[in-house]
Order: structure tokens, then sequence, then C-alpha cells
């Protein structure tokens, strides 16, 4: 009886992942046909400012699938995948993700306040980039426009701690551990204007988890704040290479 339980769990999981996939590669794809068979149909008859809008969102379609894909890629990969670990300042790591987030998005104000001589940490520079920019990512598609996003950076003893704090969507006690499972997206009108896989936060954790990180998302008031923690490099800890 457990056996027939557990096929019929897995076949949810499995019926639930293609769902979602399917739907979310669907759209995009949808959309760019769409767009791209109006200019090639009515191209001409068009004026500038609509081409250049049709293409826009024609990149930002292609944009999102890369992204989709990206995701899917590490969600496959990430219990085989090799870390390369070396000691990093987080300043310049950070700054240059707050500016490619800000270039993005122009609804939002970015600040950015980081101790002065932050220790170093000791993680995977390019998985460590991949967590800052999903964090900023959400914080500005999630917020509300005209509002500020705060990152602030500073360490303690043991850890140098991150916190992005952002004026939007409230999480819950009960959606405090959900938010970090696959394919969980909170239900709220914020959330059902704006496309996502559900993936992000997954991967996030995932990924610090695998860089003895932490990391935890609460509310207070009426800022949302998303918490990471690395533990602090220690000498010697340079140049290693580590799998998880």
């Amino acid at each position: 009886m457990m056996k027939d339980e557990e096929t019929d769990v897995l076949q949810k999981a499995q019926s639930d992942f293609i769902s979602t996939v399917s739907h979310e590669i669907r759209t995009p794809l949808t959309s760019i046909r769409g767009f791209a068979d109006t200019l090639l149909s009515s191209g001409d008859k068009l004026s500038e400012e609509q081409r250049q809008k049709f293409l826009l969102i024609i990149k930002e379609q292609a944009n999102r699938l890369i992204k989709l894909t990206e995701n899917l890629l590490t969600v496959s990969k990430n219990e085989i995948e090799k870390l390369v670990f070396k000691s990093v300042n987080v300043t310049r790591y950070i700054e240059n993700c707050v500016k490619i987030v800000a270039q993005q998005s122009s609804k939002n104000t970015f600040s950015c306040n980081i101790q002065k001589d932050i220790p170093d940490i000791f993680v995977d520079t390019d998985k460590f980039q991949q967590i800052m920019l999903n964090i900023l990512e959400n914080a500005s598609k999630y917020s509300y426009p005209d509002t500020v996003i705060n990152i602030n950076v500073f360490a303690d003893d043991n850890s140098v701690i991150i916190k992005v704090e952002d004026i939007g969507i409230i999480i819950e006690e009960k959606d405090k551990e959900r938010i970090f499972e696959k394919f969980t997206r909170l239900s709220c009108p914020l959330t059902q204007k704006i496309e996502g896989s559900g993936l992000g936060l997954y991967l996030t954790k995932t990924l610090a988890e695998k860089m003895n990180g932490e990391i935890c998302g609460y509310s207070e008031g009426e800022s949302t704040i998303f918490e990471l923690k690395f533990p602090i490099s220690k000498y010697g800890d340079d140049a290693k290479v580590k799998m998880k």
C-alpha cells in the first residue's frame, strides 16, 4: 500500500512539473510568435515606435525563456555540479549585481549600504552572483512601484550577513518555509500579475546551503526581508575545490 501511495505522489509531482514547465515555456513562445508574425505581415504599416515596442517584447520574452532554461538546467544538475570555492570580498560583487538589476528595472530605487572592511567569505563566485541576482530580481519584481529596495551588508564574529528589504508581498508565518519549495508561488494579487516559474528561491536556497550559507525570508510591518548569511573565510581556505 505504501508503494502505491509513493507512486501516486511521484506521478503527481511529475505531472505538476510537466504542467508548470509547459505553461512557462508556452507563454513566452506564444508571445514571441505572435509579435514576430505581426512584424512580418504588417511591419510596413506600423510606426517606428510600435515596431520598437514589439521588438522589445520579443527580447524580454526571449530573456525569460533563457532564464527559465538556465534554472531548469541548474535544478537538474545541482546534485553533481562541482563548486570552486575561494575567498571573496562581497563588496564588488554585490554592487555589480545591484547595478545590473537597477538597469533592468526603472520602477524602484536601490540603496546599498555595505560595512567598511567587510571580511571575505568562502564561496563559488559564479553561484554567489546567481544568488544575489535572484534575490534582487525578486525584490524588484514583487515590490510596489516607486519604493526603495535596501541592501544592507555587515558582519558579526562568524558570518557576513546580507539583508535585502523591499515593500511588497508580505510573507505569512505559514509560508516561510514553503516559499523555498520547487514551483511554489504565493497567491496574492501582485504575484498573479507577474510571470515566474517558482524556481528562483528554491535554487537560491539550494546554492546557499551548498556553500555552507543560510537564507530566510520574513516580513516586518510593510517590509519583506530576505536575509543571507555566509561564514567568514578562514586562513587556509583559499583555492580549495569542494564537491557537495
